[in-house]
C-alpha cells in the first residue's frame, strides 16, 4: 500500500512532501520511517502465542506470486503510480509558478497589511489565503489519486467522505501554516543572512511536537479507534507477549483497533507516537485478512522501529535535510528574486509574497533528495523486517513462513507490483519490494546453524 500521511510532519507539511517520522507501516512500497527508541532486554523466549484468529491464510509461500490477471493489474498500478508521482511533482511546480505569475501572494500581502499592522495577524490572514489557494489549485491531482485508488479497488471511500477528510486535513495544515509563516517572517526580519539557520532551529521542536500529537489529536479526526482488547482479546494477549520479549512498554491499554474498512481495503498495523502518546494500532481489515501469528509478525516489525531507534534516526535525517534545504534555499532565493522578483511584485526575501518562490525551490530540493530519502527508509524497513523475524522466533512456529505469508497477503491486497521498475524503486520506494522481502524472510535463519539473531539475542 502506498500510504500518504494526511497531515505532513510539522514543517514538511507546509513546505514540501517528505515521509513523516511519526509512524511506521508495513506498507508494500510507500510508508514512513522512524520509531521511538527503547533499549531492549531479551528474556528467554516465552511460551508460544495463543492459537491464531480463525482467518484464511495463504498456502505454503515460496515466492511472491499473483494470478495472471492480478499480476497485470498490479503491474499496471505500479506504472501509473510511478508516472503519477512524476506528474504530481511537475504539476506542483506549475501551481507555484502560476501563483507567482498571477501575483496572488502580493495581493494577499496587501490585504493583510491593510487589515492590520500586527505581524501575527498578518500571518493569520496571508497564510490561509496563500496556502488555501495552492491547495485548491492542487485539488485535481488529489482527485486523480483518489480516483485511481477507487479504480483499482484499493479505496471504497465515497467522494463526500473523501471531501470531508480533505477539508479537515487542509484545515490542520492551514493552522500549522499560520505559525510557520509567522516564524519564517520573524527570523528573516531578525537576520537576512542567518534566517535559514534560525528557522531550522525553530522547526525542530515543532516537528517533535507534531509527532507527539498526531496519534492523540490528528488520527482520531479521520478514523474510529477502540481498545484492541475489546475487539480481539486473543490477539492482545499474543501482542503482549511479543512486546514483553522486545522489552518495550506498550501495555494493552495502548493497543488500539482502527476502523479502516469503511474507507479502504488495504491492511496495515503500526506503532506511532513518542513518550506518553506511544501506541500500537491494528486496522480492522488486518484482523479480517491475516491470522494472529501473521499480525504478531507485523507488530514485531513495527516494534522494531522503536527498539532500533528508527524514530531518532529518522528525525535526525529529516532535520539534516531541512538544514541543507534551507541553506540552499537561502543561497538561491536572492538570485531568483533579483531576476524575476520585480515582475512578480515581490519586494524582497522578507516580503510575505516571497513564500511561493521559496516553496518552489524547496520542492525541487526535496524531489532531488528522494533517492537518498527512499534508500534510508528502505534500509530501516529492512532492519524492521529482520527484527520482526527475530522477536517472533520461538513465539511463532516457523516464523519465516508466517512472515512470508504476511507479505503475500499484503502484496495481494495492496496490489504490490511483482516486477517493479528499478527507477521507481530507486526514486520512490520507501519499503523494499515485496518479492525481495519474501525472499529475505524465507532465507534468514541464523538459528539453524547454532547462531543467534543480530538484534534479539
Amino acid at each position: 500500500m502506498k500510504k500518504r500521511a494526511i497531515v505532513w510532519a510539522a514543517l514538511a507539511c507546509v513546505l514540501f512532501s517528505i515521509p513523516p517520522a511519526a509512524a511506521g507501516t508495513l506498507s508494500s512500497s510507500g510508508g514512513a520511517t522512524a520509531q521511538q527508541p527503547a533499549t531492549p532486554s531479551a528474556p528467554p523466549a516465552p511460551a508460544p502465542a495463543p492459537a491464531a484468529t480463525p482467518q484464511p491464510a495463504p498456502g505454503h509461500v515460496t515466492a511472491y506470486t499473483l494470478p495472471p490477471d492480478t499480476y497485470r493489474k498490479a503491474h499496471r498500478l505500479g506504472q501509473i503510480a510511478f508516472w503519477g508521482q512524476l506528474v504530481v511533482f511537475v504539476y506542483s511546480l506549475g501551481v507555484l509558478l502560476l501563483v507567482l505569475r498571477w501575483r496572488l501572494a502580493p495581493r494577499y500581502r496587501r490585504w493583510a497589511e491593510r487589515a492590520t499592522s500586527a505581524r501575527f495577524l498578518q500571518a493569520a490572514i496571508f497564510a490561509p489565503l496563500f496556502l488555501g489557494s495552492v491547495a485548491v489549485l492542487e485539488i485535481p491531482a488529489d482527485i486523480a489519486q483518489h480516483w485511481v485508488m477507487h479504480r483499482f479497488g484499493l479505496s471504497i471511500q465515497g467522494w463526500a467522505s473523501w471531501s470531508w477528510d480533505w477539508t479537515k486535513g487542509q484545515s490542520l495544515s492551514l493552522l500549522l501554516g499560520i505559525i510557520l509563516v509567522w516564524i519564517l517572517r520573524a527570523v528573516i526580519r531578525r537576520s537576512a543572512r542567518r534566517w535559514w539557520f534560525y528557522f531550522w532551529v525553530a522547526s525542530l521542536p515543532i516537528l517533535v511536537f507534531v509527532v507527539f500529537l498526531q496519534p492523540l489529536v490528528v488520527d482520531p479526526l479521520f478514523h474510529k479507534f477502540a481498545p484492541l482488547a475489546q475487539k480481539d482479546p486473543e490477539l492482545t494477549v499474543a501482542l503482549e507477549r511479543m512486546v514483553r520479549r522486545a522489552g518495550e512498554d506498550i501495555p494493552p491499554e495502548r493497543m488500539f483497533w482502527m476502523g479502516a474498512a469503511e474507507k479502504s481495503t488495504a491492511v496495515d498495523a503500526y506503532v506511532t507516537g513518542i513518550g506518553a502518546s506511544k501506541r500500537m494500532v491494528v486496522w480492522d481489515t488486518t484482523l479480517a485478512k491475516m491470522t494472529t501469528p501473521q499480525i504478531v509478525y507485523v507488530a514485531g516489525h513495527e516494534t522494531g522501529h522503536y527498539v532500533l531507534y528508527h524514530i531518532v534516526k529518522g528525525l535526525a535525517y529529516y532535520a539534516g535535510c531541512l538544514l541543507a534545504f534551507f541553506y540552499i534555499g537561502y543561497r538561491c532565493i536572492g538570485w531568483m528574486l533579483s531576476r524575476w522578483g520585480a515582475g512578480w511584485e515581490i519586494r524582497g526575501v522578507n516580503d510575505w509574497a516571497s513564500l511561493p518562490a521559496l516553496l518552489f525551490l524547496l520542492t525541487i530540493l526535496a524531489f532531488l533528495a528522494n533517492p537518498a530519502t527512499s534508500a534510508f527508509s528502505r534500509y530501516v524497513e529492512h532492519q524492521a523486517d529482520q527484527y520482526g523475524l527475530e522477536v517472533t522466533h520461538g513465539l511463532t512456529p516457523d516464523a519465516g513462513q508466517v512472515a512470508a505469508q504476511a507479505f503475500q497477503v499484503l502484496g495481494e491486497v495492496d496490489l504490490a507490483d511483482p516486477d517493479p521498475n528499478p527507477v521507481d524503486v530507486f526514486l520512490f520506494y520507501s519499503h523494499p519490494p515485496v518479492p525481495d522481502r519474501i525472499r529475505f524472510v524465507l532465507n534468514y535463519d541464523p538459528w539453524s546453524h547454532g547462531g543467534r539473531g543480530e538484534f534479539v539475542q
